[in-house]
């Protein structure tokens, strides 16, 4: 019961008992405590995962109740139907029937005179079932479905490529705007389509020469820079928020991260044209520039507010990417102090501490959102890449093990989450967008999370992906692969498609399989070079 109608339930009482013992007769009554199936609920709560066969649910009252005397016009179920009978003499029980997988049913007690007593406050909660378990779709091998999990994800940014720019649209339905972050995961994901045989290499190169040529030719960039969003049309940027309407550095970082990976891909001679306007973009990028007189670099600049955000690019996040390119530019480098002062803070990011039996080397207690350890290791192979701070596959693989660690123990009890159904990142949630984790846990899983977490944990992420597929698919797989999140006690699945969270899931899981992209973005000379000013080993 909420405090507002405890304190009013109280003073009528009150008023009540000051009438004499004729007007105790009408003394008010409430519901003081409401369990479904063993489980406490509170007025306008809700109980999720409840068997539809059958469901307890049980009033205590706060007084005795006449049970000679219910009105079941006064209970009311949305559905399903109901026995009822009486515990003690305040306790009234009803056994629920009738009910489907997967409903949302309200169960009501109405104000007013009932079982012998007034009512002055209702009562309602609701009543959620559990999921069909049944498989929604016919058993196929482990391997063709993870091909098929593939193709259906880089359609993405095959299909519903911009027509214009061949840039990957941010989200379904954004229209106009295409992402610069997305659209770096975007291309190497082609490289994946074409190694994979869902696209030609000629039609592959095609579009990415378009590409090129759109971000030559049109997209604004800001000292070498890309926003983060722009017009897919135009080039126009395109506002992320009032004050980050210019450069945006690490969605630049992704976009160059994809970009040379196709740069060493098409190594052909007849592929020459492409590889020279990957270099001018590339070679553009005015990375010590946005170190703004500091020893460390920032995250965005605005043509008409400046440095307003004055947002350091700080370890640990997604972002490592963004030193190493930074380092590794022919034209405009940074130093290896900045890297240790501004982006490790002085060997500041790690932690070192154990979360369910696992030692987590770097970051926040727990890891944070899983996208920390996709994002910049689409390219980046963690497998031998270590500095002083760190082993990065002992990271990410610490990592993606307690954010599965975490959602099999389950300690807040969030309907749906399992060892074979996990997975906290940033993605879209029932009340918008956010980021998700063990330590700001929203109850909802972005299949992203699992699957592009494939090369650390390849069982766990395989068993994801069939409980995605086969008991969740007939409301979580559509055109463009695993919709981009559901809350099973939200009754939610997310009807969207986002490009940051479809990317990852097509190159990890080539990365995983056949370490493609991995192999191809290392061979980079000025990658290695990078790499090797900032005292990586790999």
């Amino acid at each position: 019961m909420k405090k507002s109608k405890l304190l009013m339930f109280l003073l009528t009482v009150l008023a009540g008992c000051g009438g004499g013992v004729e007007s105790g007769r009408d003394l008010p009554n409430a519901v003081v405590s409401c369990t479904v199936d063993g489980t406490a609920v509170k007025d306008d709560g809700s109980v999720s995962g409840l068997d539809p066969s059958g469901v307890r649910v049980e009033l205590e009252f706060s007084s005795p109740i006449d049970f000679s005397l219910l009105d079941r016009g006064n209970i009311v179920l949305s559905g399903g139907d109901y026995t009822c009978s009486l515990s003690g003499n305040n306790t009234l029980i009803l056994d629920v029937t009738g009910l489907e997988h997967f409903g949302n049913y309200k169960l009501s007690v109405l104000s007013g005179r009932m079982l012998g007593v007034n009512i002055p406050f209702g009562f309602s909660c609701r009543l959620l079932t559990a999921y069909d378990p049944s498989d929604k779709f016919p058993r196929i091998p482990r391997e063709e479905l993870l091909d098929l999990v593939q193709e259906k994800t880089f359609a993405y940014f095959w299909d519903y490529a911009h027509p214009v720019s061949g840039l990957a649209r941010e989200r379904l339905g954004s229209g106009e705007t295409v992402t610069a972050g997305g659209s770096g995961f975007g291309l190497m994901a082609i490289l994946v389509g074409i190694e994979r045989g869902f696209i030609s290499r000629e039609d592959g190169y095609a579009h990415l020469l378009k590409a090129a040529d759109f971000l030559t030719d049109k997209a604004e960039r800001f000292h070498g820079a890309f926003p983060h969003w722009m017009d897919g049309a135009t080039g126009a940027a395109k506002p992320f928020s009032t004050y980050d309407n210019g450069a945006d550095l690490v969605e630049t970082a992704f976009l160059m991260e994809g970009l040379l990976t196709c740069r060493q891909y098409f190594s052909e001679a007849a592929e020459a044209p492409l590889r020279e306007k990957i270099t001018d973009l590339w070679e553009a990028v005015e990375w010590d520039w946005f170190l703004n007189g500091t020893n460390q670099l920032r995250w965005h600049w605005s043509p008409e507010y400046g440095w307003k955000m004055n947002m350091g690019i700080t370890g640990w996040n997604e972002a490592l990417t963004v030193y190493v390119l930074a380092a590794a530019s022919p034209t405009h480098p940074i130093g290896k102090e900045a890297y240790d002062d501004g982006w490790a803070r002085n060997g500041e990011i790690r932690n070192g501490k154990s979360f369910y039996g696992i030692t987590l080397p770097l970051g926040s207690d727990y890891g944070g959102p899983l996208f920390f350890a996709h994002y910049s290791f689409m390219g980046l192979d963690p497998r031998k890449l270590c500095d002083a701070y760190a082993s990065y596959w002992e990271q990410n693989t610490a990592h993606a093990r307690i954010n599965h660690a975490y959602c099999s123990a389950n300690p807040r009890h969030r309907y749906g989450y399992s060892s074979d159904c996990w997975g906290l990142t940033a993605s879209d949630l029932p009340s918008g967008y956010g980021a998700s984790s063990p330590a700001n846990d929203k109850g909802t899983i972005a299949p992203t999370a699992a699957l592009a977490s494939m090369p650390y944990t390849p069982e766990e992420s395989l068993a994801a992906m069939e409980t995605f597929y086969y008991t969740y698919g007939d409301r979580l797989w559509g055109d463009y692969g695993f919709r981009d999140a559901f809350s099973l006690e939200n009754h939610w699945f997310a009807s969207s498609y986002i490009a940051i969270d479809q990317g990852p899931i097509v190159v990890m899981a080539e990365n995983y399989r056949s370490g493609l992209v991995w192999d191809t973005f290392m061979k980079d000379p000025d990658v290695r070079a990078g790499l090797t000013a900032l005292g990586f080993s790999f």
